[in-house]
């Protein structure tokens, strides 16, 4: 018996990167999982891949009604919500804070924050029904040990790292748990991104040289930390956000 049978959930962001490894990690656990993302076919290709355990459903965490049909999904094809991983989110590019346009700006505050209350809001009452519950929200280590380059990133991942606590507390009366995950930069579609800089071994060294452990985070290493968080194992853990980076904040 795998570690999450019988469970359902759902994970943003789900196409790709680290919430393609935690969804993966799931079914092999046997939860039962949608898989939202912005990107449809992505969202699709993802849930064919594992099979009838797997329903694939394109949604914008930034508007209400895709967040409300995303978990209606759950309910409608697997019976009910029991995990919830807020893993979508976006950056701007690794630059100058003066240069952030308003625009992106405005949207990360809205992937990376506003998405949090969106989905509280439509989640709450569905794990409410099933005895309660766990939410995981992907925060950053920018969270933690915020560096120049990434502000206003950084920011909305400290926001997400408060956010996590503050439901914790608050959503404990009616056993939903609520923790976060710090991953360090990783091995995902953002990586150039973060970077700020075409993604090569030499710039990958710079980047690497600060992590002590030597290598950057993988989708495996996160989806290990969402399987423990979500699993009846860590029933006494809330209000957590677990840094999984190789040393990085150290």
């Amino acid at each position: 018996m795998g570690r999450l049978t019988n469970k359902v959930a759902i994970v943003t962001g789900a196409a790709s990167g680290f919430g393609r490894g935690i969804a993966e990690a799931y079914v092999h656990e046997g939860a039962r999982v949608v898989i939202a993302d912005l990107n449809a076919d992505g969202a699709q290709s993802a849930a064919a891949h594992l099979g009838n355990s797997a329903f694939g459903i394109q949604a914008d965490v930034t508007n209400r009604d895709d967040v409300k049909a995303m978990v209606a999904a759950a309910v409608d094809h697997f019976g009910g919500l029991d995990i919830l991983v807020n893993n979508a989110g976006t950056t701007h590019a690794n630059k100058p804070v003066l240069e952030v346009t308003e625009d992106e700006f405005d949207r990360i505050y809205a992937v990376n924050v506003k998405s949090l209350y969106l989905t509280t809001l439509a989640a709450v009452p569905a794990m409410e029904r099933r005895g309660g519950g766990v939410i995981i929200n992907t925060a950053s280590t920018a969270g933690v040990r915020p560096r120049p380059g990434l502000t206003w990133y950084n920011g909305s991942k400290g926001a997400a790292i408060t956010l996590t606590k503050s439901l914790a507390a608050e959503l404990a009366p009616k056993k939903i748990r609520v923790n976060a995950i710090n991953p360090v930069i990783g091995e995902t579609g953002l990586l150039e991104t973060f970077m700020g800089q075409a993604d090569t071994p030499e710039n990958r060294a710079k980047f690497v040289s600060t992590i002590p452990l030597g290598r950057m985070s993988r989708p495996s290493d996160i989806a290990n930390a969402a399987v423990f968080l979500a699993e009846d194992a860590s029933e006494f853990i809330t209000g957590v956000a677990i840094e999984v980076d190789g040393g990085r904040c150290v």
